[in-house]
């Protein structure tokens, strides 16, 4: 194709002097315009898990058996994974920025939609839709935020936006106390404005996200480089305003780079599976180890304190949980930086998982405060981990495939994970309430504690310490030219430090 010719050759120190950047006002905007999404999906999550008894009378809800919820949250996860793999091929063809303004419109509609839904099919329809803008949510963002946020920070910054799902999630299941209570609103009405306010949000959000820029680093390999350079001297400026101090000088070295204005997909499948095998093997183990944790036992948790305990309103349940969950990624996720990448994931990896499995030999003895303790023990743990699932595949890829790696890897993992997962338990759940023996999970728990641990081994063995790394020391650009002096390493020095071991080959760009 004419469009997948180079257009041109350039050395840049784009990357250098974004990275040298203290933070400042301008980094935060950033990060309220890109990482509030993850609130979102929180949101929505938690407004299924939290409303699974509202939507089950035929009368004020949808008829929804323990099955049929479990089935809605595999049919959402299902759409995010085809989103992730749709819009996150687009977001590497035509830029960061259209892709996470159109993914959050889809978004947006498709929660409009559900608050609609009047019956069991249009529901799950709905909540295809709006996993689909999610899954594209998650492609264009992290990689935007990734190339936006200097590499001082990327780790801690990452691993804390991806744990903000959880105030999306404390957030709804406090908001279900309310729209849920029959004194206080018809239960036809209450889940239904539930839904409503993802929408609102999602608007508030859009506002914001509309200064954020376009990013440098795509620009300058897609032949825009005039653009991404007065994009860099605008942030060093809001930056110098910021801190009212001299911005520091630039050490790295500049990257020379054959400009394309698309890469082909092939090319892409090249990189991944032939140039960095170890890298692909250890992305997909953290992924489908986190989605399966947790799509199965968040997915489900309310309906399993509904069912087995006698809970009424369990959103405060899942509000302690939830509090746990996003104290764990801001609280550990500074030690992605200074302790490192490899150690952090590792630790909290195994650790989360041997606590699962423990949680799954104690289920017999276990009240549903017991259970929440329980909870938020291992996942205060396992939310920075699976936090930094999402960092690696951002990082460890060349920035051509970024979007379209981290979609691949949530899609692949979420697959064998995210919708296995809620099938699976609820499954379990319908065959244990009859007898109301919650021991039934026990087989779920322990299936998610060995993913877990095989996540975290697989870390141990194959991770890339990137911390203080420019993501093109990590691994260079497809198109970086022969002559340049950088080289990033190969799945060789995977384990070791990122800036050493042998050049990589570059596949053809003709």
């Amino acid at each position: 194709m004419a469009s997948d010719v180079e257009t041109g050759r350039i050395t840049t120190d784009i990357p250098a002097r974004l990275d040298r950047l203290p933070w400042a006002r301008w980094h935060w905007m950033v990060v309220i315009g890109l990482g509030t999404v993850w609130i979102l999906d929180g949101l929505e999550v938690t407004i299924v898990g939290s409303m699974s008894e509202a939507l089950k009378p035929e009368g004020t809800g949808l008829g929804l058996s323990s099955s049929d919820i479990g089935l809605a949250g595999a049919v959402y996860v299902a759409g995010a994974c085809l989103g992730a793999l749709f819009f996150g091929q687009l977001t590497d063809r035509f830029g960061r920025k259209k892709l996470f303004l159109l993914t959050l419109g889809v978004y947006t509609f498709a929660t409009v939609l559900t608050a609609f839904a009047p019956n069991p099919l249009w529901y799950f329809i709905a909540r295809f839709i709006t996993g689909m803008g999610i899954g594209g949510e998650y492609a264009a963002i992290n990689s935007a935020i990734d190339e936006l946020i200097p590499k001082a920070y990327r780790g801690r910054v990452d691993v804390a936006i991806n744990g903000s799902f959880w105030i999306g999630a404390a957030a709804g299941s406090l908001l279900t106390i309310p729209l849920l209570d029959p004194k206080l609103l018809d239960p036809a009405l209450g889940w239904r404005l539930a839904f409503g306010l993802g929408a609102i949000l999602a608007i508030g959000i859009l506002i914001v996200r509309r200064h954020v820029p376009e990013s440098p680093r795509w620009l300058f390999i897609h032949g825009r480089e005039e653009e991404g350079e007065q994009i860099v001297k605008d942030i060093e400026g809001k930056v110098h305003e910021d801190t009212g101090r001299d911005l520091p000088e630039v050490e790295d070295e500049p990257i020379t780079i054959r400009q394309r204005r698309t890469i082909s997909i092939p090319e892409i499948a090249k990189t991944v599976f032939t140039l960095y095998p170890r890298r692909t093997i250890l992305c997909f183990s953290l992924f489908v180890g986190q989605a399966f944790l947790y799509n199965a036992f968040f997915f489900t948790y309310g309906d399993s304190l509904s069912t087995f305990f006698g809970v009424e309103q369990t959103g405060w349940y899942i509000a302690v949980f939830a509090v746990s969950n996003f104290l764990g990624a801001i609280l550990l996720s500074p030690l992605f930086d200074s302790v490192g990448r490899v150690r952090m994931i590792t630790g909290t990896y195994i650790l989360s998982g041997v606590l699962l499995a423990i949680a799954g030999f104690s289920l017999g003895g276990l009240s549903a405060v017991t259970l929440t303790i329980f909870g938020c023990v291992i996942f205060f743990f396992a939310s920075a981990g699976a936090s930094a699932a999402y960092l690696t595949a951002s990082e460890v890829f060349p920035l051509e495939t970024r979007a379209l790696c981290i979609a691949f890897f949530y899609a692949i993992g979420t697959a064998a994970g995210g919708i296995s997962g809620p099938l699976l338990f609820g499954k379990l759940i319908d065959n244990a309430s009859e007898s109301k023996d919650i021991t039934g999970l026990a087989v779920g728990y322990f299936l998610g504690a060995a993913l877990m641990v095989a996540g975290g081994l697989a870390e141990a063995l194959l991770g890339v310490k990137a911390e203080g790394q420019s993501l093109e020391s990590i691994a260079q650009p497809l198109t970086a030219d022969e002559a340049d002096g950088s080289s990033g390493p190969t799945d060789g020095s995977s384990g070791g430090s990122a800036g050493t071991g042998p050049r990589s080959p570059q596949p053809s760009t003709a």
